[in-house]
C-alpha cells in the first residue's frame, strides 16, 4: 500500500511569487485551511519543499485508512 500524506494551506499566497502559487495549485490547494490528501512521491515532496512555509503537513497511518 502507498504512503499518503495530509497537506494542509495555512497562509495566504497573497504577495508571494507566482512560482509559489503555481506550485499551491498544482498540489490542488484553493484556499486557507483547505486540505488535500495525496500519495507519497518525489514530485509531491520536491513541490512541498518549495512552498513548505505555507503548509501544514501531516502524514497518516495504516489504521487511519478505513
Amino acid at each position: 500500500m502507498d504512503k499518503k500524506i495530509y497537506i494542509k494551506q495555512i497562509k495566504s499566497i497573497i504577495n508571494k511569487p507566482k512560482r509559489q502559487k503555481l506550485t499551491i495549485y498544482a498540489l490542488g490547494l484553493k484556499k486557507i485551511n483547505h486540505t488535500v490528501l495525496h500519495t507519497i512521491n518525489p514530485q509531491i515532496l520536491g513541490m512541498i519543499k518549495k512552498v513548505k512555509h505555507l503548509l501544514y503537513i501531516s502524514n497518516i497511518t495504516k489504521s487511519e485508512i478505513k
